[in-house]
């Protein structure tokens, strides 16, 4: 039989974890800083082409969780990988009401023009970016003035783009897709129903010959769409869950055998058009980032804050 001593020992120090949790949720794990590498060679990838991508996504800049001073330590951070490219995968501001005045685009635009590698920066754009832009909703087209910012710092933006990249006597395509979730739903009825701006055919059509690619595209979801064409999609946008209590994500609960959530996912089940054609496909690789920043509340459990760095080529899946 438990004694007195050790039931009020034990209701002591769950009434500290339920004090110092929310405490470390808020105050703590937001400003921590991991680095988080993937080795992998995805197919269609040649073993001589080794690359270096580090990645940033939803940094949702904004005082006191995003400052510029921090933003000017994650730029000198990611410069001191020194990566062959750098990848912006969208959601540079924050929406939600849990913020001082809010820093405006063109001063952490100017920052993360700072970024430096071999092989440029380059960004796309995520549903805040489109979102928080009242103009952008109502003309229903961009660049946002956050997608206008990055250009004006130098950083070409990625909307249903392809360009192709040589290192080291190899090729390979950059694609970036616009937003899938961009204009927000104008009716009441139909309050989920938001319209994306991506286009995964039109932007892979601009794909000339058969070097590999690198496809940037916010939300994780369109993996189930992309073909076997793809070496590798890159995505934002879940910040790895933000909350994780022992494998609970609240905010992304699994679904059936899915879950589009954090790290490096292997897609096995064809796309939509090879699923209504019975016709075979070769596995689709994802890696999404758990980002920088935070959504709807500043808080983050289980998942810190991280750069993302992609090492291709050398290596096997």
């Amino acid at each position: 039989m438990i004694s007195r001593r050790r039931f009020l020992q034990t209701c002591g120090i769950a009434m500290l974890g339920a004090v110092s949790a929310p405490a470390y949720a808020i105050g703590i794990e937001p400003f921590r800083l991991n680095l988080k590498h993937y080795h992998l060679t995805p197919p269609r990838w040649p073993e001589g082409l080794k690359l270096t991508a580090a990645v940033i996504a939803d940094p949702h800049i904004c005082d006191p969780w995003m400052g510029l001073e921090r933003v000017r330590s994650i730029v000198r951070q990611t410069n001191a990988l020194k990566p062959d490219i750098i990848l912006m995968l969208g959601d540079y501001v924050a929406s939600h009401k849990w913020q001082y005045d809010p820093i405006p685009p063109q001063a952490w635009a100017d920052l993360f023009g700072d970024l430096s590698a071999p092989l440029g920066t380059h960004a796309i754009l995520g549903n805040h970016d489109w979102w928080d832009d009242a103009d952008a909703q109502l003309s229903g087209g961009g660049p946002t003035k956050y997608g206008q910012a990055l250009l004006n710092a130098s950083i070409p933006l990625y909307q249903n783009r392809a360009r192709r990249i040589k290192k080291d006597g190899h090729a390979f395509w950059l694609a970036g897709l616009d937003d899938q979730l961009a204009l927000r739903p104008r009716s009441k009825v139909k309050r989920y129903h938001w319209k994306g701006l991506d286009d995964l055919s039109g932007t892979l059509a601009q794909v000339t010959d058969d070097a590999p690619v690198l496809l940037m595209a916010h939300e994780p979801d369109i993996i189930r769409e992309v073909p076997g064409r793809v070496s590798l999609t890159l995505s934002g946008h879940t910040h790895g869950g933000q909350v994780n209590c022992f494998g609970y994500k609240p905010a992304f609960p699994k679904q059936g055998a899915k879950s589009y959530v954090y790290g490096h996912i292997v897609e096995t089940e064809g796309t939509r058009i090879a699923r209504h054609l019975n016709l075979l496909t070769e596995p689709r690789h994802l890696i999404i980032s758990g980002g920088l920043g935070c959504s709807i509340l500043p808080v983050r459990f289980g998942v810190p804050p991280e750069i993302t760095v992609v090492h291709l080529g050398g290596t096997t899946v």
